[in-house]
C-alpha cells in the first residue's frame, strides 16, 4: 500500500481530494437531471425501455453457473477479479481486491465492450448486492462513475416485473476508452491512521456488528479502528436486495454521527462489503473514500485497535 498519491497511483496523500467530472451522454441525459439516487439508480422499467439501446452494456455479477443458465439478454458476465490487480492475490487474501493499474483496468474493460460513450448498467444475479458495487465503485475509479448505474434488485427485480431473460451468450465487439485521470477515491492505511479523528471525515465501519466489536471469534484483532462507527453494508437493500428509501438510509448515517457535509471513509474486511455503503451514502450526497485492504491490512499494521469486548 503506498501512502502518497503520484502520477498514475491508486492512493491519496493528505493533499486535498479532486473530483473529477465526467461528461454525460443522451442516454443518461434525463437521469442527471435528478438528486443523486437518481443518477445512480434505475429500475426493471427504465431498463425495458433501454435494454436495446445502442450504447448501453449490461454487466452481471455473480456466479457463472447461474449466468449461463439465465441473464438478461446481451449482459456480459464480470468478477470482482476481472477488474482487480492479478498479481495480488499472489501476495495474499488481503489484497486480493487490489485496484488494477489504469491502464490494465481500460483494455479489460474494454474486451466487455465499454466505450466512452457507453451507458452501464450493474446489476446482481442471485448474489447479494456487495459484489456488484464492488465493481461500480472501480468504475467510478476509472473515470465512468458518471455513466454507470445499479439496477435495483438486479437480476431477480427483473424478472418479478416481467423482464425476459436468456441463455444466449452476447456477441460484442470491443470497444475504446480513452485515457483520463483515475479519481482520488482510495486511501491506505497511513492516511486513514493519520485521519480517523479529523473533523470532515467520517469513519465507518461496514462489517457486521459482531466484527466490529470484536466479539466474533474469528479475528486476529478484534475490535475496530479508534473512531469507526457502525454501519453495516447488508442494511442498505431490503430482503429482496431493494435499495432502501433516502429516509431509511439518511436514519443510518445520522445515527452514526455523519455530518453533512462529511466524506465518508469506509473500510469492511478487504473491500468489498464497504463499497455497499458507500454506494448508499453516494445516493444520499456524501463525498466518500474507501481504505482498500481493509480491517485486514489494518491487522498487519501496529495501528491501534479498539476492542468494546475487552473494555478497550
Amino acid at each position: 500500500m503506498r501512502p502518497s498519491l503520484s502520477r498514475g497511483a491508486k492512493y491519496i496523500s493528505a493533499a486535498a481530494i479532486v473530483t473529477i467530472a465526467i461528461p454525460t451522454g443522451s442516454l443518461l441525459d434525463a437521469l442527471h437531471q435528478g438528486p443523486p439516487r437518481d443518477k445512480m439508480v434505475v429500475n426493471s422499467e427504465w431498463l425495458k425501455k433501454h435494454l436495446n439501446d445502442a450504447d448501453l452494456v449490461l454487466l452481471q455479477v455473480g456466479e457463472k453457473p447461474e449466468f449461463d443458465k439465465e441473464h438478461i439478454p446481451g449482459a456480459r458476465f464480470i468478477t470482482m477479479q476481472d477488474v482487480s490487480d492479478p498479481a495480488s492475490s499472489a501476495r495474499g487474501a488481503e489484497k486480493q481486491l487490489e485496484l488494477p493499474t489504469p491502464e490494465a483496468l481500460r483494455a479489460k474493460l474494454e474486451s466487455f465492450g465499454i466505450s466512452d460513450k457507453s451507458t452501464i448498467v450493474v446489476y446482481p444475479g442471485n448474489d447479494w448486492f456487495s459484489p456488484s458495487t464492488r465493481i461500480i465503485f472501480t468504475l467510478d475509479w476509472i473515470g465512468l462513475g458518471d455513466r454507470t448505474v445499479w439496477l435495483d434488485g438486479g437480476m431477480q427485480a427483473w424478472k418479478r416485473a416481467g423482464g425476459k431473460v436468456t441463455a444466449d451468450l452476447p456477441k460484442a465487439a470491443s470497444g475504446k476508452l480513452s485515457a483520463k485521470p483515475t479519481k482520488n477515491l482510495v486511501v491506505d492505511a497511513e492516511w486513514v491512521n493519520a485521519h480517523r479523528n479529523s473533523p470532515g471525515y467520517a469513519l465507518i465501519d461496514a462489517r457486521s456488528p459482531d466484527m466490529y466489536d470484536g466479539t466474533h471469534p474469528s479475528m486476529i484483532k478484534a475490535g475496530h479502528i479508534p473512531g469507526a462507527h457502525n454501519i453495516p453494508f447488508d442494511q442498505m437493500t431490503d430482503d429482496t436486495y431493494i435499495l432502501k428509501s433516502p429516509a431509511a438510509l439518511a436514519e443510518y448515517f445520522e445515527k452514526a454521527g455523519v455530518k453533512k457535509g462529511d466524506t465518508i471513509v469506509g473500510y469492511c474486511h478487504l473491500g468489498q462489503q464497504a463499497t455497499g455503503m458507500l454506494f448508499a451514502a453516494r445516493t444520499l450526497g456524501y463525498n466518500v473514500l474507501l481504505y482498500d485492504g481493509s480491517f485486514h491490512d489494518w491487522e498487519k499494521h501496529d495501528y491501534p485497535v479498539e476492542n468494546p469486548k475487552a473494555g478497550k
